[in-house]
């Protein structure tokens, strides 16, 4: 934990630094793309308070200057299964971009849906030093926290701060200048399996870049595509890529609840394969042009043409109907929103203010699926994409980039994290912890 604390606090400064010079890159690694934007900053804003702790800290106005997509490799389930090959991937997609900003980039922030995310509630509490708060008693607070034994072969990829209490004022932000003696704080804690964290920065490294973040890609992607309000009073954010399914739950404009669920639109991809006799190629391809999970009466006389190049003319003139195709792909996306639904119900969701849900991803544009998830998931379901980006290229503003232009989001205007702040009293006690269901109770 100790030798994370200090790395992340490194691509933290690095961060500072490139967007200082004006040019950084972000990168999402997923399992069908890997998507990469430079970006140009325009100046950073002064912090209005030096000790200011907040959702937005360290502002910088910026805008995309070059982007670039290329088909992944070497990305299994989310993670780096073939090293070589994804390291190609990513200098494939980083040259391109540049290229097309006509700047070099040093410095990159990365995101990726893989490593088993698990979520934890954290509390701490001190006595402030002087009477009034500053820096030093929020480090010492962050510092109270007592992290649980969640395996030497995993570490935090995010610690967020998520509420302040002062004396008997619940629900603070940021509790800096503010009067009080006992000072507590509620965190939420996010771990992946170190080896994709690993994997991800040997990749960077051997692309002769250096890495300035790294981020869940269920978090960067809720950034994106959850408007203010619903961060505020609660949503959960469902990024259905490649490979996985990203679910992120969202409150007080904070992740208090981080997992997967692995399954994603290659898994429809492939029982469309199996169930047709034809290859991937050609199924991704009927997937997107004819796919869908809500028959009609119209589609048992849609007939979809499946031919190949086999030689064999009866083969070859091959088709079915689109009902046929919706009855292959519509029990996986059950499947994969069942999962969801588990996934929420674990998380104490049914406990928020707001129960609305936001489908995003690459694999959210199959026609209906908004309308079969709000009958398995809830009737508060709707469609997201990425907002609030100047410069984005309309090519780029589909749900499959939400993660990409959210881990823009995420440089230029970072939540505070535990590495911000320089603990006096790291308390890494290991115990075992309330469910996360219990901690949302209590605390919202």
């Amino acid at each position: 934990m100790t030798n994370l604390y200090e790395t992340q606090r490194a691509m933290r400064q690095a961060r500072k630094i490139a967007i200082q010079r004006g040019v950084i890159a972000v990168l999402d690694v997923g399992t069908s793309k890997v998507a990469c934007f430079v970006l140009k900053f325009d100046g950073v804003k002064p912090r209005e308070l030096e000790d200011s702790v907040g959702s937005m800290v360290g502002q910088a106005d910026f805008r995309i200057i070059g982007v670039s997509t290329i088909k992944s490799r070497g990305v299994k389930f989310g993670d780096i299964d073939i090293i070589r090959e994804t390291e190609r991937a990513i200098r494939t997609a980083v040259q391109a971009a540049q290229k097309m900003a006509g700047v070099r980039v040093d410095h990159i922030i990365a995101c990726f849906s893989g490593g088993r995310p698990r979520s934890y509630g954290l509390s701490g509490s001190s006595v402030t030093q002087n009477g009034m708060v500053d820096t030093r008693d929020i480090a010492n607070v962050l510092g109270s926290c007592e992290v649980p034994q969640y395996g030497s072969n995993r570490d935090a990829l995010h610690a967020h701060p998520v509420n302040f209490s002062l004396d008997n004022k619940n629900g603070l932000l940021d509790p800096s200048g503010q009067i009080g003696k006992n000072l507590s704080v509620d965190m939420h804690l996010l771990t992946v399996d170190s080896s994709s964290i690993e994997a991800i920065l040997h990749c960077v490294k051997r692309c002769d870049l250096e890495l300035a973040g790294i981020a869940s890609s269920a978090y960067v992607s809720a950034i994106s595509s959850l408007v203010e309000d619903e961060q505020e009073i609660g949503a959960a954010c469902v990024d259905m890529g490649g490979g996985t399914t990203g679910v992120s739950v969202f409150l007080k404009k904070h992740m208090v609840y981080g997992d997967f669920v692995k399954m994603g639109g290659d898994h429809i991809t492939s029982d469309i394969s199996h169930g047709l006799q034809i290859p991937i190629n050609l199924a991704e391809r009927i997937k997107n042009l004819n796919g869908g999970v809500l028959a009609t009466g119209m589609d048992d006389r849609e007939s979809i043409q499946i031919g190949g190049d086999t030689g064999d003319w009866e083969h070859d003139k091959r088709s079915v109907t689109r009902s046929e195709l919706i009855g292959i792909i519509r029990p996986r996306v059950e499947e994969i929103l069942e999962g969801v639904r588990e996934t929420l119900l674990s998380a104490g969701f049914e406990f928020l203010p707001s129960q609305r849900i936001v489908l995003t991803g690459g694999a959210s544009q199959i026609p209906g699926l908004d309308q079969l998830a709000a009958k398995i998931l809830g009737q508060q379901v709707r469609m997201g994409r990425p907002l609030r980006v100047r410069g984005l290229p309309q090519a780029a503003s589909a749900p499959g980039f939400s993660a990409v232009v959210g881990l823009a989001l995420f440089a230029a205007y970072p939540q505070d994290e535990w590495w911000d702040f320089e603990l006096t009293n790291k308390n890494y006690a290991e115990r075992s912890i309330k469910r996360m269901t219990k901690w949302l109770r209590e605390n919202w």
